[in-house]
């Protein structure tokens, strides 16, 4: 447990399948996992209730948020094992059309101290033939959320908002201290980014990178890349999963990100600029003679 202004963060690293109640039977376990080895704060990945990507499928079996069974038992969980426990992100009911990627915050009371809509929505095409469109069936969020625990300011994102560094700029220029990274990355662009994305998010923003992830083949056949990862705000890797599900720990030290933003008080130097676009046309070439 925390001593002296530190605590302990947890990382739940799931494999989700196809239905809710199995997804939340395996993250219960792996929560209490966590609380046991003393965890303060838990964190679980992005989309923890299911992961489905057939629509049909998918709405048949979405809920409300005041009606989602899954977050009424994380918040109970919560308040049994008196921990913040972060869920990453679930995916809930907006309209008949329309669904959520919503990340809670809840209290070692049960109460939902913050909550987060995904702003930025995953579509692409991989090389490798895998296609995904997430606002086919996700509306996205427009607010950067933050929200203080004992241990001082979270902002709140997820998964591809990782590649949008304006957001954790926002964040950390707003005073988040941690800045939490639930994800389902797909294993190409895991194994080509995510390391030096998160990394790259800690060392820019002086803060730590809390990221549980999605690992393995899943039943809906896409394959995430796991390796969660605790990060400081050096840019060193305090704790890293694996492929499979499992809880990775670390002591974190909230001193170390003022330590750090004093080394390096790139927070405090940045400025606002301006643009010049060339006024010469696309695809001409500007010359300039030679006055010799």
């Amino acid at each position: 447990m925390s001593t002296a202004g530190s605590f302990t963060a947890a990382l739940v690293q799931l494999r989700a399948g196809l239905r809710p109640e199995p997804n939340l039977e395996q993250a219960t376990s792996l929560i209490r996992e966590a609380a046991a080895s003393g965890a303060d704060y838990v964190l679980t990945p992005e989309v923890s209730n299911m992961m489905q990507l057939n629509r049909e499928a998918l709405f048949a079996q979405l809920c409300s948020e005041a009606d989602d069974p899954s977050l009424r038992a994380y918040r109970a969980l919560a308040k049994e094992l008196n921990i913040h426990l972060h869920i990453g992100s679930l995916a809930l009911k907006a309209s008949p059309d329309r669904a959520v990627n919503r990340s809670f915050l809840i209290s070692p009371q049960g109460a939902i101290l913050a909550s987060y809509d995904k702003i930025h929505m995953f579509d692409i095409d991989l090389d490798n033939g895998e296609s995904y469109r997430e606002s086919a069936n996700y509306q996205p969020g427009e607010t950067a959320v933050l929200a203080d625990l004992p241990w001082g300011r979270f902002g709140l994102t997820i998964c591809y908002d990782l590649r949008f560094p304006a957001l954790y700029r926002a964040l950390a220029e707003a005073g988040a201290s941690f800045i939490t990274v639930p994800s389902a990355f797909t294993r190409p662009t895991g194994e080509a980014h995510w390391h030096t994305l998160l990394r790259a998010r800690a060392i820019e923003n002086g803060c730590f990178i809390f990221a549980a992830a999605q690992g393995g083949l899943h039943e809906n056949g896409r394959e995430t890349f796991g390796h969660s990862l605790i990060v400081d705000p050096w840019g060193e890797v305090l704790a890293e999963g694996g492929v499979d599900p499992g809880v990775i720990m670390a002591s974190i030290d909230p001193s170390k990100v003022a330590k750090v933003r004093k080394s390096i008080p790139s927070l405090r130097h940045g400025r606002r600029f301006s643009v010049i676009e060339p006024k010469t046309p696309p695809g001409h070439l500007h010359l300039v003679r030679d006055p010799a």
